[in-house]
């Protein structure tokens, strides 16, 4: 490890098949027994799968008419979002007693930094584990974790032992837990990439290791200069207890396909009173609009507009919206519309909080 790295303690804590485990915490009949959260037996998208389920090769994202061929004895059950945030927020309630640098990315999974913690607790490991108890025994659900020097580690390594489990890479262990590891199991190498690396000869960190940072970035772009940094055990992000979003969106999938912009509009027009009202929950705006099509064939296409000036409200979206759907004439029926606002307002928050932020971590003494 470079030694002018500064090193902290970082928890990856990560739910296990969150919305499924609710699921059968509020219904105990359903435990045991293959379940799916969102979408069903004729159309609609798969959201999240118990660990029965996913023996069968049941995932997220995947079509429910597929989720039920994979496992005919699936059960589907409509998501309940109020019920899951309900729950993550007592989750939370839970990481907030050992430190307030909490970063969380879902609902199901948050960073800590507990370097410096209000339990004067020097071990991080036994921290995880008294965090991953609590919420089994305060809330009864499972969750697994990742324990290391920096964000990207913890997370790699929360997925170690899952389910119901936890990973310590301590420093001296860094680097040979990086070069043993699969590519495909490096945070931000997504399906796509795994094949690329393969293809190139690169099949471990080991491999990864061995190539240039020219090589990296020739052949994967910005991407590349971030993998030749991250297998060699630097990731310089900090917790950042106040993460703000870089975009806000809305969206729908339709119980039938439309094939009338008529109906698009008329939904359109649903989907931007709810951005409105998340926007002004947030009290951000933006000025780059997005339109998502998914067509019936589940193919994704997406079209943006960028404005001179930040706005916030409906008539304004609605009226980009519009005129992103009638941009070029669509040939196939559509099953999902949504709309999405980026380059916020908040952007130049963030930029400062993360000065701020990273000048009191460095501070902090393993």
């Amino acid at each position: 490890m470079p030694s002018d790295l500064p090193i902290r303690k970082i928890i990856h804590v990560d739910m296990d098949a969150f919305y499924a485990s609710v699921e059968e915490l509020d219904y105990p009949t359903l435990k045991g027994k293959p379940l799916a959260v969102g979408g069903n037996e004729i159309r609609g998208v798969v959201s999240a799968a118990n660990y029965e389920a996913r023996k069968y090769g049941v995932r997220s994202a995947m079509s429910g008419v597929m989720a039920k061929r994979n496992c005919p004895n699936l059960i589907f059950v409509k998501p309940r979002f109020d019920r899951y945030k309900e729950i993550s927020k007592k989750i939370r309630a839970i990481f907030y007693d050992y430190t307030d640098l909490v970063e969380p990315l879902s609902l199901d999974e948050a960073y800590l930094d507990v370097t410096v913690n209000k339990k004067g607790n020097p071990s991080a490991s036994l921290i995880a584990k008294e965090i991953r108890q609590r919420i089994f025994d305060e809330i009864g659900l499972r969750a697994s974790a990742g324990i290391s020097i920096n964000k990207f580690i913890a997370k790699v390594a929360s997925d170690v032992n899952k389910p119901n489990g936890q990973k310590t890479v301590n420093p001296e262990e860094v680097i040979e837990f990086l070069e043993q590891l699969e590519i495909r199991k490096f945070y931000g190498v997504g399906k796509v990439t795994t094949e690329k690396m393969y293809k190139l000869g690169i099949f471990t960190g080991l491999d990864l290791k061995q190539k240039s940072e020219e090589f990296l970035i020739e052949h994967f772009g910005k991407s590349g200069g971030y993998y030749y940094q991250v297998v060699r055990g630097v990731h310089n992000s900090v917790v950042k207890p106040h993460r703000i979003p870089k975009s806000v969106g809305a969206e729908r999938t339709f119980n039938e396909n439309l094939s009338s912009e008529i109906f698009m509009l008329e939904r359109l027009d649903h989907i931007a009173t709810e951005l409105e009202r998340r926007l002004k929950k947030s009290a951000i705006s933006g000025k780059t609009i997005t339109l998502k099509i998914k067509y019936s064939d589940f193919s994704l296409q997406t079209r943006s507009k960028t404005l001179p000036y930040f706005v916030a409200d409906k008539s304004l979206i609605l009226e980009t919206a519009k005129e992103l759907l009638y941009q070029e004439k669509m040939e196939k029926s559509v099953r999902l519309l949504g709309i999405s606002l980026a380059n916020l307002n908040s952007d130049k928050k963030e930029k400062s909080q993360e000065r701020t932020t990273v000048s009191m971590q460095l501070k902090f003494e393993f």
